[in-house]
């Protein structure tokens, strides 16, 4: 069974797969993937290559705590998932995510009511992010000021909150995996000469609604720069670097001595539905 991302991920890489494996080295032997997301090239990576050593992380400590719970505790994960599966109402979602709203108030509930669902361990936490991942408005992910997941739930008659048999070969194919919540930079103390690294930050915005909130801190195009200066020391330690990024001026004036490709790709978050279309992305790569 070929293992698919199990999120909804705002620039999700699968319908892109086939454009970036043919950017990828002839092997692989030690993988890092700093900004997972939800996984894709991940998957993809792990079944053709086999890497005798994989690193992968990201900032987003929810996420990982996930991917963690699914590779060590993959049968008490969907335990969890088929509560959320059968109490899935609008009361249901409003009380998981547990924000004070409109939305909540005309339902008659309150902050107090989220006592009725108890998140302490790890594998409950991971069990809510899938949840409110697969049920809430286009599989967005975003957090307020204070860190608090804020999306209202989305329209969808019958939402496939999991996959089963797809979560058990995730499992499976994460069970040699490090993964850790860590930001990108502090790969820099694992990685080594040949090693292959994937990027794939949040994008360098094409318009003021381009979406790079992952987190409660935005990536901004001072990042963008920070994230160059890291791929030249990556480049200067002799690692071999893939980058997928936006296709804007500024990215391709910063990254002009290496190799860019463009490539095409549909843009599947936009407030407005008559804006999810093609855009241009580039793949940035130093060998």
């Amino acid at each position: 069974m070929q293992a698919k991302p199990f999120l909804k991920w705002a620039g999700g890489k699968n319908q892109l797969l086939n454009k970036i494996d043919k950017e990828l080295p002839v092997s692989i032997t030690r993988y890092f993937e700093p900004f997972l997301g939800g996984g894709a090239v991940l998957f993809h990576i792990l079944k053709k290559y086999n890497p005798k050593y994989v690193f992968v992380s990201d900032i987003n400590k929810e996420l990982i705590n996930t991917y963690n719970v699914l590779k060590n505790n993959p049968n008490e994960l969907i335990k969890e998932l088929e509560k959320h599966k059968i109490k899935h109402s609008k009361e249901h979602y409003y009380i998981t995510r547990g924000l004070e709203s409109r939305i909540t108030k005309q339902l008659g509930l309150s902050l107090r009511d989220s006592s009725k669902i108890y998140y302490e361990t790890d594998i409950k936490r991971a069990a809510k992010f899938i949840y409110l991942n697969k049920t809430c408005f286009n599989g967005l992910y975003r957090v307020n000021k204070n860190n608090k997941f804020n999306v209202p739930m989305g329209r969808y008659k019958d939402p496939q909150i999991y996959n089963k048999s797809n979560l058990l070969e995730i499992s499976k194919l994460l069970k040699n995996t490090i993964i850790k919540a860590i930001s990108y930079e502090k790969i820099l103390n694992y990685v080594k000469k040949d090693d292959f690294i994937y990027l794939d930050p949040p994008y360098d915005q094409l318009n003021n609604n381009s979406f790079t909130t992952y987190t409660k801190y935005d990536f901004t195009r001072k990042d963008q720069v920070k994230l160059k200066e890291f791929y030249d020391i990556l480049h200067k330690k002799g690692c071999k670097i893939l980058e997928s990024n936006s296709s804007t001026e500024a990215i391709q004036k910063l990254y002009k001595k290496y190799k860019i490709i463009q490539i095409n790709a549909k843009r599947m978050i936009n407030c407005d539905g008559k804006k999810r279309g093609n855009i241009k992305e580039v793949l940035i790569k130093n060998y």
